[in-house]
């Protein structure tokens, strides 16, 4: 896997990217903690590229946000994103690119004073429950605990990432 920037698509990274720090574990359900809100989120994962487009609508009514983001992975558990927020105009454009869709459910909650959202999938991935959280710094991160109500870590395991899920579906060792 190659971290050079450059060669990931992002030609000025330190102007116009930032790093994503994520953690993500694999879940048998939503937990039973209190959640804090929640949002349907809708991906098109672009064909041929590393882009996604997203609504993220609030559940209990509110207005979507709109987005196109680029991601690039370093590591598992470090990658480089961008992010284009869109008008309603804009996102039905890049609406009409070949792609593939990805429905799912996000709840956050509040755990070891970080946010951790968990992700119900629909469709093809239904049954499918990922938490993950994003962290400021390499320190905090490798602190997090294991949240008690995840199965295992799948941080290193790149099937459990976005784009591999949408293309390939659910890994058969999921237990």
């Amino acid at each position: 896997m190659t971290t050079d920037p450059a060669a990931l698509g992002f030609l000025k990274p330190e102007k116009y990217a930032s790093v994503e720090r994520e953690r993500r574990w694999l879940c048998a359900a939503l937990p039973d903690l209190p959640v804090l809100r929640a949002e349907v989120i809708e991906d098109l994962y672009v064909d041929g590229s590393r882009l996604r487009l997203r609504r993220a609508t609030p559940v209990g009514g509110g207005e979507p946000i709109l987005r196109l983001s680029k991601k690039a992975d370093q590591a598992p558990d470090r990658r480089l994103i961008t992010t284009i927020y869109l008008t309603r105009a804009e996102f039905a454009l890049f609406a009409g690119l070949p792609g593939r869709p990805m429905r799912k459910t996000r709840h956050y909650y509040e755990a070891d004073d970080v946010t951790l959202s968990v992700d119900r999938f629909e469709g093809p991935l239904e049954g499918l429950f990922l938490a993950e959280a994003e962290f400021a710094d390499d320190a905090a991160m490798a602190a997090f605990p294991h949240p008690i109500f995840a199965r295992r870590e799948v941080t290193d395991d790149p099937r459990y990432t976005g784009g591999e899920l949408v293309r390939a579906g659910i890994p058969e060792d999921r237990e």
